[in-house]
């Protein structure tokens, strides 16, 4: 029974309400089908005529649905198409500023506006926001997908899009049955990490980045990543994680010998380099520092830092591309584009 272990404060129509409300945003019933009856509502639910009798007037008069006397209701999809771009994303940070920042100028070009949404890293908020951004009749929305995409991947395999474009952005690692723009976070790692062990330090140290909630297996990958290069580098160079920006401290990187640190994003990189210049380590003379991200931050920051650019430029403008030539009727269903992150070598 949909009221068990709800919220009592809040009135039965209004938790049914926001139940089948969800569910027609997230195509658990897709435009067209069929919903539940008044009767059937009453049998489900456990709840009177009149209950059941206004949730589904409420959902009529959102426009949600469409009551046809003696055949049920119906779920609707008429709202007209979006001159916008919904994109989701799992947090705000400097590199996913730099990308809604591109894909803004490419929008402005189109005469298209961009409206972002964040989903906090939780897959049943993402598919959430999807289904609505789908319903709502967006041009196109675009998916930074959360970090744990193996809760999403049925959702994508099965949603159906009605006219909107659906366009996974900046990573994917759960299938290649889709449309998507994302870069080859495992090359940029590699062109880093070969700038690194071509200076030979004794140690090198991979920092992970604390932001957002839930499992990052982007970051994970990308740590794994990091510990395949120093063991194919066939060098006597040991290797390390500090799991927080916190945790480093002079003595430790002494004590192992640390002359090069790779850092998940920039902002750590500067958080990093002003605890190495506070303790009087020289850079990049000691220890050598190398970021992911190459945002404003790495490109103006003193020192400047060497960072291996994502190249959201390029994304964004395919992105767009795509979205045009979707526009037009044409076929972009499962395109997909990688991009090759290059490494910036500045002052660090």
């Amino acid at each position: 029974m949909l009221l068990e272990n709800t919220d009592i404060h809040v009135p039965i129509y209004q938790r049914l309400y926001n139940h089948y409300r969800e569910a027609i945003f997230t195509q658990q019933y897709s435009p067209g089908s069929r919903i539940d009856s008044i009767h059937e509502l009453m049998q489900k639910h456990r709840v009177s005529r009149e209950t059941a009798k206004l949730v589904l007037k409420k959902l009529a008069g959102e426009g949600l649905i469409l009551q046809k006397a003696g055949k049920g209701s119906f779920v609707l999809n008429r709202s007209p198409q979006k001159a916008a771009w919904g994109v989701v994303v799992p947090f705000f940070s400097a590199q996913i500023d730099g990308l809604l920042a591109a894909l803004a100028d490419e929008a402005v070009r189109a005469k298209r506006t961009v409206e972002s949404f964040v989903s906090y890293n939780n897959w049943q908020e993402e598919i959430r926001l999807v289904g609505t951004l789908i319903h709502r009749k967006y041009e196109a929305v675009l998916v930074v997908p959360t970090f744990d995409e193996t809760k999403t991947a049925h959702f994508y395999r099965t949603i159906q899009s009605f006219g909107s474009l659906l366009m996974l952005l900046n990573h994917t690692m759960a299938g290649s049955s889709f449309t998507y723009v994302i870069q080859s976070v495992d090359l940029g790692v590699k062109r880093g990490m070969q700038y690194l062990l071509e200076k030979s330090p004794p140690a090198v140290a991979f920092v992970k980045n604390q932001g957002g909630a839930g499992r990052n297996l982007i970051q994970e990958f990308m740590e794994a990543t990091f510990k395949n290069c120093v063991e194919s580098a066939s060098l006597p160079i040991k290797a390390f994680t500090v799991n927080r920006l916190q945790n480093l401290n002079a003595q430790w990187l002494r004590r192992k010998g640390v002359g090069g640190i790779f850092c998940c994003d920039d902002l750590d990189a500067v958080g990093v380099l002003g605890r190495l210049r506070g303790w009087g380590i020289r850079i990049p003379e000691d220890i050598s520092v190398i970021s992911y991200g190459n945002t404003d931050l790495a490109r103006y920051f003193t020192p400047k830092i060497t960072s291996v650019n994502s190249h959201y430029e390029d994304m964004a403008r395919i992105a767009a591309g795509i979205i045009a030539r979707h526009a037009r009727g044409e076929s972009t269903r499962n395109e997909q584009h990688v991009i090759l992150p290059t490494l910036i070598v500045r002052d660090t």
